[in-house]
């Protein structure tokens, strides 16, 4: 059974990043912001797989999102309309992105660094409507969880 969500998703590495938030809150950049930034070499891969809306499935403990097939390859680029990238068919999420998250904290708890998606546990990063996300996702993506 799965579930189609207004998110965007992007396959960074050997995971995808999930991007929640409200209309407007930036999904779409955030998504360009991660393929641009694996083009400029700050990560290994990113790909789109899907925007605006996105399919999700749990299948073996694990959250696999797919784009919403009329809008597969498609990205809103806002000032410049709809355009076409290569994108992945099928992607397991390893990230979950909040924007404009009003539990978004500068040290937050573990229970705020968890999303639970149809019984899949994630890392998830809140992030505030006024803060900078790519810096956080790359950071996600790069640094271990700290000990504590």
């Amino acid at each position: 059974m799965h579930s189609t969500i207004h998110a965007s998703a992007v396959l960074a590495g050997s995971r995808a990043v999930l991007i929640r938030g409200p209309s407007g809150a930036g999904k779409s950049r955030l998504a360009l912001d991660i393929i641009a930034a694996a083009a400029g070499g700050q990560l290994p891969f990113a790909r789109l797989v899907a925007d605006d809306r996105a399919e999700l499935e749990a299948a073996a403990g694990r959250l696999v999102v797919r784009p919403a097939p009329l809008l597969a390859g498609l990205i809103e680029v806002r000032g410049l309309g709809i355009r076409r990238l290569p994108h992945e068919a099928v992607a397991v999420v390893g990230l979950v992105v909040d924007l404009a998250a009003l539990d978004a904290q500068r040290l937050p708890s573990p229970e705020q660094r968890q999303a639970a998606i149809a019984g899949v546990v994630l890392p998830r990063i809140a992030v505030a409507a006024d803060a900078a996300a790519l810096p956080l996702v790359i950071a996600a993506l790069h640094l271990p969880e700290a000990a504590v």
